[in-house]
């Protein structure tokens, strides 16, 4: 098996992991090729001649595997996530095990998922349209403030920082968002209003039930609250029931569809995949790329159905012999 290893050295409280999975992921004969990231890369020249591996592993934090995501999106490219960031929710999303054992394992099982991945787009205030994919969530409102107000120690405090941020500014203003989801017309108030790939954030809490990587779908999210104390409720709910599927999530609606144009009645901060853009916005567009890459899952994963990948074994055939 020949495999490629991107690794973002300098992200996670525990990055070196990686270099264990690789020990256990290599037999006799494999190949293996380590491509390590500095502060500043191009996802492009990282990912080059990526097709010809087996395995392409990407190692990072959310923030670096949506990059490299987007970049090895519609390619025939098969991907295990590997955690070393201060924050993976992506990879916990995914429910596959973080231990490196059991992460090689699944690789030489070769069991696969085709993911979505999100698009969105918006205009900034020098008048351009800048686009972003995104793996995990976007949008706009009071989210976005705390992501903007917690950058600063997210790296130090992980998500804490978003909490001490949100106690900072308990009246956040209330927005009223009209939505146009594949047609049809919504207007709701709220604090926030979010498009979701997976909805997972710490604690395994997903902020609405049924929000899958693999259903070729986004869920709009809103936060119908007056304030940020309103959401201790939905928090709650969600440590007693972390799937929602029981309880619910009382002063979060949530709507699923394939393109979402929504519009605020006042500019509004923003962030992508927890990246705080520069500037306000007035609204943004949003779609869904479905079955975009091809992850790699073990059998912890929600999202294995219980069958090997068959095709596994003749993909990497075919790439050691292309014209066979």
């Amino acid at each position: 098996m020949r495999t490629l290893i991107i690794h973002a050295g300098a992200t996670g409280y525990a990055s070196d992991a990686v270099f264990q999975f690789q020990r256990y992921l290599l037999e006799a004969g494999d190949e293996c090729l380590l491509r390590q990231l500095g502060e500043t890369w191009d996802e492009r020249a990282a990912l080059a001649g990526a097709e010809d591996f087996d395995l392409v592993v990407l190692s990072g934090g959310d923030y670096e595997i949506t990059r490299l995501l987007a970049a090895v999106s519609g390619r025939d490219i098969t991907v295990c996530v590997f955690p070393s960031g201060p924050v993976n929710l992506f990879f916990s999303g995914l429910g596959n095990a973080a231990e490196p054992f059991a992460l090689a394992y699944a690789c030489r099982r070769g069991r696969t998922v085709s993911a979505d991945l999100g698009e969105i787009a918006w205009a900034n205030e020098r008048g351009g349209v800048e686009r972003r994919n995104f793996s995990l969530m976007a949008g706009t409102g009071f989210d976005a403030e705390l992501m903007r107000a917690g950058a600063s120690n997210r790296h130090a405090m992980g998500q804490m920082a978003y909490f001490m941020a949100a106690l900072a500014n308990p009246q956040p203003p209330v927005v009223r968002f009209s939505i146009e989801l594949d047609g049809e017309h919504i207007e709701r108030d709220g604090i926030a209003c979010l498009v979701a790939n997976t909805a997972m954030i710490q604690g395994d809490i997903e902020i609405v039930p049924d929000c899958r990587l693999d259903d070729g779908l986004l869920d709009v999210i809103v936060l119908e609250t007056p304030d940020a104390v309103g959401l201790l409720k939905p928090v709650l709910f969600g440590f007693l029931d972390p799937s929602g599927k029981n309880l619910g999530r009382p002063q979060i609606e949530s709507f699923k569809g394939r393109h979402a144009l929504v519009r605020a009645s006042m500019p509004v901060p923003m962030q992508v995949d927890g990246e705080p853009i520069e500037g306000e916005v007035a609204g943004f567009e949003a779609l869904i790329h479905p079955g975009a890459v091809r992850l790699v899952v073990d059998t912890l994963s929600p999202y294995f159905d219980g069958t090997e990948d068959e095709g596994a074994e003749e993909r990497a055939r075919l790439k050691r012999f292309p014209d066979a």
